[in-house]
């Protein structure tokens, strides 16, 4: 089976909540792709895939889950002069801002 040509970090972060913020610290330029699992398998395979995030130029970078479901987070060097050391930390999702009401 193909698999990727470049190096790449996987991270299988099983089942977030929506609204939970994944904090990305990276030690150089790299790609910084979120995906679902389908997304994932289709990334080993070579074949299109979709994802939310791209090339990061900064440290650390912030990527809110939008939905709930099975994620998996790739740091690649596609494009790049080698593959980044990086780490992810889970800040949970926040609770609705409660509603202010206009005083009559």
């Amino acid at each position: 089976m193909a698999r990727p040509n470049f190096r790449y970090t996987h991270y299988d972060l099983k089942e977030l909540r929506a609204g939970t913020t994944l904090e990305i610290s990276l030690s150089a330029v790299n790609n910084v792709r979120l995906m679902t699992g389908a997304n994932f398998q289709r990334f080993t395979e070579l074949l299109d895939f979709k994802y939310l995030g791209g090339v990061a130029k900064k440290s650390p970078i912030r990527i809110a889950i939008p939905e709930t479901l099975h994620w998996h987070l790739v740091i690649d060097a596609e494009g790049h002069s080698g593959l980044a050391e990086s780490s992810v930390k889970m800040l949970p999702a926040q609770p609705q801002a409660a509603q202010h009401r206009k005083a009559s």
